[in-house]
C-alpha cells in the first residue's frame, strides 16, 4: 500500500438519486464556443501573433463556429491590439459573435467595452472564482463575500452596456462561476441567480451561464449529477443558457462534456484538439465527431481534418499525437493481423452488399468523411496478417484477391517483415507479390500462344484450340492441344512438355484498370503433385492469355518450392 494518497482529500459529489440523465442521449448539436484564441492561445509556449491569429480565427469560422472567445483584451496590450485588428480588419462576420474575457473587476471591465466598441455581436464573459478552495486560499473570503464581486461585475456590465445603447453593437452576457465543479452546488445556484437579476436576463434576453469544470475533480458522471442539479434548482431557468466549459486534468474532458449534455447543457466551450492550461481544454473536434459517428449533424465542418491540424500545428506549434481521436495521423491505422482481417473483410461485405451504412469493424467513422485516404488505414509490420497484405494489394493496387490465397501472399509478406525487422510500405508490399507471383518465368514460360474456337454441329458448346511454344528451361518445345475451354485446353497441352501431376482447383479474374488499357488479372489455384495448393497470378490484357500466365506462375512456384 503507498500511504502517500492519503494526503489527498476525496471529492464530495452531490447527493441526485433521481438522476435522469442517464436515460439520455444526444439528439442535436450544441451550441459550440472555441476558446483556442483566449485559453487556448494562453497556454501557448509562445503565444500567436497577429498573423497567426488571423489565420486561426479565418479557420474557426470556415469551420462553422458562430461564437469565438477571441482574447483577454484588458490583460496586455497585445491582446487589446489583436481584438482592434480582428475589428477594425472586418475579418469578424455578421453572423459570428466574438466573445471577450474579463475578470469581474471595475478597471478591466471597462476596458473591455473600450476594446469592443465597433463589433457588431459580442459577449461579455466575466467571471469570479466560487469554489471552496479558492475562497479559503486565494481571496480569503465567505460566499456573501464573493457574491458582491460577481454582483458588483454585473451592475457594471449592464450599465455599461445601456450607456452603449445607441453605437449599433449587439451585446450579450456570459457568466462563469470559476471552479464550478469544486463549488457548493446550492451556492452556485444562488450566485449565478443573484447575477443573472442584476443583468436583467429574462426568456428573450438569457445570459450564458457558463459552468466550467476548471479543474478535474472526480468521474464524468459527477459532473453531469453537477450540471442537472443546477439545471433543476435554478430559479427563472428559461433565462439561462447553460454553458459547460470542461478541462481535462483526468482525461475525461470528452466524457465529461457528454454527459453534461445529457444532463441538460446547451452550449459548449472547448479548443480544437484539446490545446489549454495543464492537461487541456475540451477536445471540440473529439465531440463534434463522436456525434457524428452517431447520426447527429455537429454543425461543424471537419471534412479536411489533416487541414484543420496543419493549420493547428502551424499556428500553436503544438502537436497533435499520432493516435489522437481522428486528427492523428495513425487514427485509422491498423498494424494487427485480426484488426486489418476483419478491416479487409468489412468493406469487402460493404462491397459485395452495398450496404448504405458504414459497417467495417475497428472503423468507428469513414475515414472519407473526414478527408482521410484509405491508404495508411492498414500498415504492414511484423505483427500484420493475412488481411492487411490483402487490403494493401486491393485499396493501393486494385487487386481483389481471392480469399483463399489470403494466407498464402500474407505469409510472404510475414517472412519479408521478420527479415527486414521493420514497417514495409506499399510499394514494397506491391514488389513482393510482383516478385513472387508476376515476375517469376523460370522454369516455365510462354514464348508464343494462340487460342482459337471451332463450333461442333449439333451442339451449343465450342472446341477451343491451343497452339503455341513453351519455353522449357532455355529449350522450346511447341505445343498443340484443345479443350471445351482456353484453360481446359492449355492443360492438355501441359504434358506435351513434361508437365504433369498437376490439377485445377479454383479460378477467378477481374479487370485490374479502366478504359481502353484495361488489364484483366487471373487468379489460378492448383493442386499440385503430391496434394499440396498452390495459387499462381496471371496479368494480360487479353483475359485468356492472362489465364495461362496465371496456370504457369503457379507451376513455376512449385517447382522453385516457393510452398
Amino acid at each position: 500500500m503507498n500511504p502517500g494518497c492519503k494526503k489527498y482529500i476525496p471529492f464530495t459529489p452531490v447527493s441526485l438519486p433521481d438522476r435522469t440523465w442517464p436515460d439520455k442521449k444526444i439528439e442535436k448539436a450544441p451550441v459550440w464556443c472555441s476558446v483556442d484564441l483566449r485559453d487556448g492561445n494562453q497556454a501557448l509556449v509562445t503565444p500567436m501573433n497577429l498573423q497567426e491569429k488571423l489565420e486561426y480565427f479565418k479557420l474557426l469560422v470556415e469551420l462553422g463556429f458562430k461564437e469565438i472567445e477571441v482574447g483577454f483584451p484588458s490583460a496586455s496590450e497585445t491582446e487589446y491590439e489583436i481584438l482592434r485588428a480582428l475589428i477594425d480588419g472586418h475579418y469578424i462576420p455578421d453572423d459570428v459573435t466574438i466573445q471577450v474575457l474579463v475578470q469581474a473587476r471595475e478597471h478591466l471591465i471597462r476596458k473591455t467595452f473600450e476594446a469592443v466598441r465597433g463589433a457588431k455581436n459580442v459577449i461579455i464573459h466575466f467571471y469570479n472564482s466560487t469554489s471552496t478552495l479558492q475562497r479559503k486560499v486565494v481571496f480569503k473570503k465567505d460566499m456573501q463575500g464573493i457574491i458582491d464581486i460577481a454582483v458588483a461585475g454585473a451592475k457594471l456590465v449592464r450599465e455599461l452596456t445601456e450607456a452603449d445603447a445607441g453605437s449599433g453593437t449587439n451585446y450579450r452576457y456570459e457568466y462563469s462561476p470559476e471552479s464550478f465543479s469544486g463549488t457548493e452546488m446550492d451556492f452556485a445556484v444562488d450566485i449565478c441567480h443573484q447575477v443573472m437579476e442584476t443583468l436583467g436576463a429574462t426568456k428573450e434576453n438569457p445570459v450564458i451561464l457558463n459552468l466550467p469544470n476548471t479543474v478535474e475533480m472526480c468521474t464524468p458522471n459527477t459532473y453531469a449529477d453537477q450540471i442537472e442539479y443546477f439545471i433543476r434548482h435554478l430559479p427563472n431557468r428559461e433565462a439561462a443558457i447553460i454553458s459547460v466549459h470542461p478541462h481535462n486534468d483526468r482525461g475525461t474532458g470528452v466524457a465529461c462534456t457528454e454527459l453534461s449534455l445529457l444532463a441538460g447543457a446547451e452550449r459548449v466551450e472547448g479548443t480544437l484538439f484539446g490545446n489549454g492550461e495543464r492537461t487541456g481544454n475540451l477536445d471540440i473536434v473529439t465531440v463534434a465527431l463522436n456525434m457524428f459517428t452517431q447520426g447527429v449533424d455537429p454543425e461543424l465542418d471537419f471534412s479536411h481534418i489533416d487541414h484543420v491540424r496543419d493549420i493547428y500545428e502551424r499556428c500553436t506549434k503544438m502537436h497533435v499525437p499520432e493516435r489522437w481521436p481522428y486528427a492523428g495521423k495513425l487514427a485509422f491505422t491498423a498494424f494487427s493481423g485480426s484488426h486489418q482481417d476483419a478491416i479487409n473483410k468489412g468493406h469487402e461485405y460493404m462491397r459485395e452488399s452495398k450496404s448504405p451504412y458504414w459497417e467495417i469493424p475497428y472503423l468507428p467513422i469513414d475515414p472519407a468523411d473526414v478527408g482521410r485516404e484509405y491508404e495508411p488505414v492498414i500498415r504492414i509490420n511484423s505483427q500484420s496478417g493475412k488481411g492487411g497484405a490483402a487490403f494493401i494489394m486491393d485499396h493501393n493496387f486494385g487487386y481483389h484477391l481471392p480469399k483463399l490465397m489470403h494466407p498464402e501472399f500474407g505469409a510472404v509478406v510475414q517472412v519479408e517483415c521478420d527479415r527486414t525487422g521493420r514497417e514495409l510500405q506499399p510499394d514494397e508490399v506491391f514488389e513482393l507479390f510482383k516478385r513472387e507471383f508476376l515476375n517469376i518465368s523460370e522454369p516455365y514460360a510462354l514464348s508464343r500462344a494462340k487460342f482459337y474456337e471451332e463450333a461442333v454441329a449439333g451442339s451449343s458448346a465450342n472446341i477451343t484450340h491451343f497452339s503455341g511454344v513453351l519455353s522449357v528451361r532455355g529449350s522450346f518445345v511447341p505445343l498443340e492441344s484443345r479443350g471445351n475451354g482456353p484453360i481446359d485446353a492449355f492443360f492438355n497441352a501441359l504434358g506435351q512438355a513434361g508437365i504433369e501431376g498437376y490439377s485445377f482447383i479454383t479460378y477467378s479474374e477481374h479487370a485490374i484498370s479502366m478504359g481502353s488499357d484495361s488489364q484483366a488479372v487471373a487468379y489460378i489455384q492448383l493442386r499440385a503433385p503430391g496434394g499440396r495448393r498452390i495459387f499462381g497470378v496471371g496479368t494480360e490484357h487479353n483475359i485468356n492469355f492472362a489465364s495461362v500466365k496465371g496456370i504457369l506462375s503457379a507451376i513455376n512456384r512449385f517447382e522453385n518450392g516457393k510452398l
